[in-house]
């Protein structure tokens, strides 16, 4: 568990925190890992906690978060909930000594992440945000190229996130009460894209339609880098996009397909070359397997933070949705 590494035959012991759908794609994907196990699920309803792990064949349901954080003999509790509950949520179990993957986006805003982070040092718990495309090894690939100059200096990222809709008045998308928009839900992603590329960006500029509710609805983003280098980015949930993401170079382009978040391939393009694909290996794991794989690995070496998804890189991201927001006027309750 905390500061310890854990015997490497054994499996890694898993919680659930909230049933929704994020919460049974994870555990779907989870409960074909051989190393891991799901011993607890807990939302704030003891009936739905009940269906899910009847759901799922999970042994222990419980009907508040407490008495997830406090079960010794979950090592890492996976937390689900929307992410205006991500702070309290994942404080919870990282007070109980509990070990915690995070939904993404990390939090509304940049000071509850920090506030996260700072527990997790001072405990020594192991945090870490659920951006599942980060331990992606096509994406990881991608970023490897990019780093040993495949494409020469970056000079623009591009990628966009939008669903069609329409969703009704009261759903979590359009509720400021839940970080409801599209920037958190979707945006992160383009964000994270420019962030693992480029890094935290110099400028930051940023237009959207809001909705009756006061979130975004349509958004765009301009990140600008004292390099020169530029990203162009779109979120929305009144438009489905082509959720495609590519990065220029000097000397070249890398370009992702349909669903760039969860790509299995991209091609490159290299001046005065023919282009070449890039797919991901063959029976390798899919969907969310490779972050819950992260967080497996490092909860067995006595990592407290993933070298994939950094929590200062989480951080980071959350200074820049935080600054988006702020270019376009959108706040949540309780925000200054």
């Amino acid at each position: 568990m905390v500061g310890r590494d854990m015997e490497q035959s054994r499996k890694i012991r898993w919680g659930i925190l909230a049933t929704g759908g994020i919460a049974a794609a994870f555990t779907a994907d989870l409960l074909e890992l051989k190393d891991a196990e799901v011993v607890a699920v807990a939302s704030r309803s003891t009936a739905s906690a009940e269906a899910f792990a009847e759901r799922f064949g999970i042994p222990r349901a419980y009907g508040s978060w407490t008495a997830l954080a406090d079960d010794a003999d979950v090592d890492v509790v996976y937390v689900a909930t929307p992410h205006s509950a991500h702070r309290a949520a994942a404080g919870l179990c990282l007070q109980a000594g509990r070990a915690v993957l995070c939904e993404k986006a990390f939090t509304v805003n940049a000071v509850e992440a920090r506030e996260l982070v700072e527990l997790a040092r001072g405990r020594g718990a192991f945090l870490m945000e659920a951006m599942w495309m980060y331990c992606n090894p096509v994406i990881r690939h991608l970023s490897e190229l990019v780093r040993d100059g495949a494409i020469g200096e970056v000079r623009a990222v591009h990628a966009d996130f939008g669903l069609a809709g329409p969703f009704a008045p009261n759903h979590r998308l359009r509720d400021p009460a839940q970080g409801g928009g599209a920037l958190l839900d979707l945006g992160v992603y383009p964000v994270s894209f420019a962030h693992l590329l480029l890094g935290e960006p110099d400028e930051v500029q940023a237009w959207a339609r809001l909705s009756e509710e006061g979130v975004d609805a349509n958004t765009g983003i301009l990140l600008g880098y004292d390099s020169g280098a530029l990203a162009v980015l779109s979120c929305s949930i009144t438009a489905g996009t082509a959720t495609t993401a590519s990065v220029t170079g000097t000397t070249g382009r890398i370009e992702l397909p349909t669903g760039f978040f969860s790509a299995d391939r991209f091609v490159l393009h290299r001046d005065g070359r023919a282009p070449e694909e890039f797919t991901a290996p063959p029976g390798d794991l899919h969907g969310l397997q490779h972050e819950a794989a992260e967080v497996m690995r490092c909860l067995r070496t006595g990592a407290l933070e993933s070298p994939l998804v950094p929590l200062d890189g989480t951080l980071a991201v959350m200074r820049t949705l935080d600054t988006v927001r702020d270019r376009i006027g959108v706040r949540y309750p309780g925000e200054a």
